[in-house]
């Protein structure tokens, strides 16, 4: 067997392989989205009527808020059902406001660590609401927060994995299309060599492979 005829072969099974890799990526990247899908869809997780960019902008200035500091989404997901990774990057954008609705503008390493009577809360042990058993109370604000961020994070999550399932839908499609680009270069790059040998063959007046003989 040739080198050439190596090359050829070569060729034609690294076609079938970016083919077939092709077509496995864009299999698990659809079925990645669905996933995301179906995951969201059992949540049943509806946007508030206030999901909107001028909704929530009205809502931070009733609670007082400094809206030229926040950052508004731009989109919608007000009386809609979340089912997809940009839906629920869209409502967590959103629980991030409500959050810092229901603490006066602040972020959780901006509260205090424990309540006190008067609602301010403080970082003294001493000054601390005590509980039942002695010790110091929490301050509830603050498990606003890490309830918004455990929520948020999983539907960053699921935004995250929607858009590389798309990634990988993608590069399945790219995969897919250079595997065929090797197997016409392969396959088409014989053929044009024959056709080149017998084209020259013609305009010599001989046929392919045969030698003129000495001194004709």
């Amino acid at each position: 067997m040739g080198t050439r005829r190596v090359f050829e072969y070569g060729g034609i099974a690294a076609a079938v392989i970016l083919i077939a890799f092709g077509i496995a990526s864009v299999v698990i990247g659809i079925n990645g989205r669905s996933t995301v899908h179906n995951s969201l869809a059992e949540q049943k997780v509806v946007g508030t009527p206030d999901m909107t960019p001028a909704g929530i902008k009205a809502e931070a200035e009733k609670a007082k808020l400094d809206v030229s500091k926040l950052s508004i989404p731009s989109c919608t997901v007000a009386n809609k059902a979340v089912t997809s990774g940009s839906d629920a990057r869209c409502f967590a954008q959103y629980m991030t406001i409500h959050a810092l609705e229901a603490t006066g503008g602040k972020y959780y390493s901006q509260m205090p660590r424990w309540a006190t009577a008067n609602g301010e809360g403080t970082n003294v042990e001493a000054q601390a609401l005590k509980g039942k058993n002695g010790q110091p109370v929490d301050n509830p604000a603050r498990e606003v927060w890490i309830q918004e961020t455990a929520l948020s994070t999983g539907l960053n999550t699921s935004y995250m994995a929607s858009e590389v399932s798309l990634f990988g839908i993608v590069v399945g499609i790219a995969l897919i299309l250079s595997g065929l680009g090797f197997g016409v270069l392969s396959l088409g790059g014989a053929l044009r060599k024959r056709g080149s040998a017998e084209e020259a063959g013609a305009r010599l007046g001989q046929p392919v492979g045969t030698v003129s003989p000495t001194g004709a």
